[in-house]
């Protein structure tokens, strides 16, 4: 078991990054101060710079760490569950701070010149993974290529996110992601598997 003193350690630094995560959220990369998450975190400089090396070093952490903490499938389950986790992902930004932070630093990332692509990656292998099994499944259609597709719905699911933040604060998120797979399953899926899914925005609110 960790000493006291890497238990308070490690407090510390989940204190910080979510400090930090509120503060990138609410203010940008550019708006933000490492003095404004220290008095967001009441932590201070000595305890940061032990943690992380500087404000870029912070935002690569929430970037990356984006998806820590959240409720989603452990396993493949093909299409359904594929569909089933971009809604709950539309839901986890309207109140996953650490999430909506991590997206926006991505989305962002000329501003800070972080040019941090693993996170979509990571990303593009979650969805491949779900196709793949989808391809297992036969529900898929002969001319699809699993990992093109898992790229194409990363950056449809980012562009979608990004107008629903700006029109609405992502209160519509989960109905445009649902509006996005009526128009992406008809090229990807034949007739006969898009009968029996199910595109409802209620399926993202809970897990699976």
């Amino acid at each position: 078991m960790p000493r006291p003193m890497q238990e308070r350690a490690v407090r510390t630094r989940e204190r910080i990054l979510h400090a930090a995560a509120e503060v990138f959220d609410e203010y940008g990369y550019a708006g933000t101060s490492i003095t404004r998450i220290l008095e967001r975190a009441g932590s201070t400089h000595g305890a940061l710079y032990f943690h992380f090396k500087s404000k870029e070093d912070l935002a690569r952490a929430v970037i990356v760490e984006q998806a820590r903490g959240l409720d989603l499938p452990k396993k493949p389950a093909g299409l359904q569950q594929l569909v089933d986790l971009t809604l709950r992902l539309a839901f986890e930004l309207q109140r996953s701070v650490l999430l909506r932070a991590g997206v926006r630093l991505a989305v962002e990332q000329e501003e800070s010149g972080l040019r941090e692509y693993s996170v979509y990656a990571c990303w593009i292998d979650r969805f491949r993974r779900e196709l793949d099994e989808a391809r297992q499944r036969g529900e898929l259609l002969p001319e699809v290529d699993e990992t093109e597709f898992a790229r194409v719905l990363v950056a449809s699911f980012t562009g979608t996110q990004v107008m629903s933040q700006i029109a609405t604060r992502r209160a519509d998120l989960p109905e445009r992601i649902a509006l996005l797979w009526r128009y992406l399953l008809p090229g990807v899926a034949p007739a006969e598997v898009r009968e029996r899914l199910v595109v409802a925005v209620e399926r993202g609110r809970t897990p699976a």
